[in-house]
């Protein structure tokens, strides 16, 4: 996932609008317009956007191609892969599993893997989900040669078999994709359903999420599926799996504009959980020694325009996603795209302000 600070995104914002002629002229519709110019063609990979505020879509408009050989266009019921804006929902299965009284934050590795690693045996599904776990990336150990997708099983071999951690549980922060594919397989260990199964009746059935997929190929089938691009050489290549691609805790969920809006108004109506989970999940973590961390539980924690608010970004092969969530301001922003150019957080920035700021 594309990190930025926030000094860096206000720089950023302010030189895209202010690039943009006349912006503070214009409608929102006529703004967004603008700074997503870089979709609108018909003959480059898309995107989708929406905004709502207080719980009402404000904004959707979908630019561009979902499948340039098709020359089928994205619209806003298009699914794109959502890559680490995933974890949202992963950290929601076991926010579930600790409200019914079947999980705890403080359950250890060992609790399911007893022949786990006797240095990550300890770690926590806390510090799963807030990313001070101290994990080696699993995927440093899938060589790019490598054809066979790895599953969210082959990542828990590969950590039990790695007796070593970035540093110990607890005392950092460093985002880890390895966190989240455990946090899977811990969803399946205490429900007894696989994990896709869990997701659809305790998330995207109980909410309307209709085609929102935990994809695994052979086995489930992604509708109206926008694929992913990356520009070689001047040209659009199809690039829409890589050998990772297949794991799901930390990257597996393909949804839509509209479906990812019913989601977060889900949260922020506390719909599936207590307002005190969620508002957890949308505050701070900390360090054992109590500093504070930009991570609460499956969400990134920024101050932007003096308002602290969870987002989180998704970035993989083909595809670059954002969601800008600010609570109390019922705004949240949606940018859902298929292809690796372009950079969804500073374009959703952009947005937001014209919200923010009161159009």
């Amino acid at each position: 996932m594309l990190k930025h600070s926030t000094v860096a995104i206000l720089i950023v914002v302010s030189i895209v609008l202010s690039s943009c002629s006349s912006i503070s002229t214009l409608s929102p519709e006529q703004s967004i317009d603008t700074i997503m110019s870089e979709y609108r063609s018909v003959n480059v990979p898309g995107a989708s956007v929406l905004v709502m505020k207080n719980d009402t879509v404000v904004f959707k408009k979908a630019y561009g191609s979902a499948n340039l050989d098709e020359q089928r266009s994205v619209t806003t019921s298009t699914n794109f892969r959502l890559a680490s804006v995933t974890k949202e929902f992963t950290a929601m299965c076991i926010m579930l599993l600790v409200e019914r009284g079947e999980l705890s934050y403080d359950d250890r590795l060992e609790k399911f893997f007893p022949d786990f690693s006797a240095q990550g045996k300890f770690i926590s599904v806390r510090q799963l989900l807030n990313h001070t776990s101290g994990l080696l990336d699993y995927e440093s150990f899938v060589p790019d040669s490598q054809t066979v997708q790895v599953l969210d099983s082959d990542c828990l071999k590969i950590l039990t078999n790695v007796d070593s951690l970035y540093f110990p549980s607890g005392t950092k922060y460093q985002y880890s994709n390895s966190g989240y594919a455990l946090l899977a397989l811990i969803v399946e260990k205490v429900s007894g359903k696989r994990f896709a199964d869990f997701l659809n009746e305790n998330i995207f059935d109980k909410i309307g999420m209709q085609t929102s997929v935990a994809y695994e190929r052979g086995v489930s089938t992604v509708p109206n599926r926008a694929y992913g691009y990356s520009l070689s050489n001047g040209a659009w290549i199809q690039t829409d799996q890589s050998n990772t691609s297949a794991v799901l805790g930390d990257g597996g969920i393909y949804s839509n504009v509209e479906e990812m809006a019913t989601w977060i108004s889900a949260l922020w109506n506390y719909k599936l959980v207590s307002p005190q989970t969620q508002q957890v999940a949308w505050s701070d973590a900390k360090l054992n020694d109590g500093t504070p961390i930009d991570y609460g539980m499956g969400w990134h924690i920024e101050t932007y325009r003096g308002i602290r608010h969870p987002h989180h970004g998704g970035s993989t092969r083909g595809f670059r996603n954002h969601i800008l969530v600010f609570p109390d301001q019922k705004l949240m922003v949606i940018i859902l795209t298929n292809r690796n150019q372009g950079d969804p957080i500073i374009q959703a920035h952009a947005i937001a302000d014209l919200y923010l700021n009161g159009k």
